[in-house]
């Protein structure tokens, strides 16, 4: 199985960038394959172009985009690691979602526009926020989230949504065993869905 794991935060000590690496420790100790996408390390443009609009006469992906695709065409499961600001995902991973998984990869099969591309696939999302968990869920913010970014991208490609986890509170002050705490259980969240007894 291939993780294709894409997060994006321009602090490459962030914890989002340590959840990252501790789902990709994950995989490997299960003998998993992974890519990893570090969307800022990587410099990805993620204003859509003018020909990436589909239907556009002069229909074509950028260049950047075919190396994107390349990259994660013969993925499995699809990874997305994002901090939440002004409680919505960064605009980098937006970009990349709008760019990467366009017309003609992850949806348009026959030219049709609600035809998925992507079926079979399975995805998983790992959030983070300042504000505590339990706020982010009574405010709505955290279901909105889930239902944009979550399940309506997901029905779109076709792919399956496994997970979304949430860590609330992480803040540049977090305690360490705070953060290690919830790196175990990004860990603990690869071995849930993907230990062997799950494959079962």
């Amino acid at each position: 199985m291939k993780h294709a794991i894409v997060f994006s935060h321009p602090n490459d000590r962030s914890f989002t960038a340590s959840a990252a690496q501790a789902y990709a420790k994950a995989c490997e100790a299960l003998g998993h394959k992974i890519i990893v996408r570090d969307l800022y390390r990587l410099g990805f443009d993620p204003c859509l172009k003018s020909a990436e609009l589909p239907f556009n006469p002069d229909f074509r992906p950028g260049p950047d985009v075919v190396t994107e695709r390349g990259h994660l065409e013969d993925s499995d499961t699809f990874v997305f690691f994002y901090p939440l600001w002004l409680n919505s995902p960064p605009a980098m991973i937006k970009g990349y979602w709008e760019r990467v998984f366009g017309f003609g990869f992850a949806y348009g099969a026959g030219g049709h526009s609600y035809t998925p591309l992507l079926t079979g696939r399975k995805m998983i999302s790992f959030s983070s926020s300042g504000a505590p968990a339990s706020w982010m869920q009574e405010s709505g913010n955290l279901p909105a989230v889930r239902t944009l970014f979550d399940n309506s991208f997901a029905a779109v490609c076709g792919m399956r949504v496994l997970d979304h986890v949430h860590f609330g509170g992480v803040t540049p002050n977090a305690s360490e065993p705070f953060v290690q705490a919830r790196l175990d259980e990004v860990q603990q969240v690869v071995t849930r869905h993907f230990g062997r007894k799950a494959c079962h």
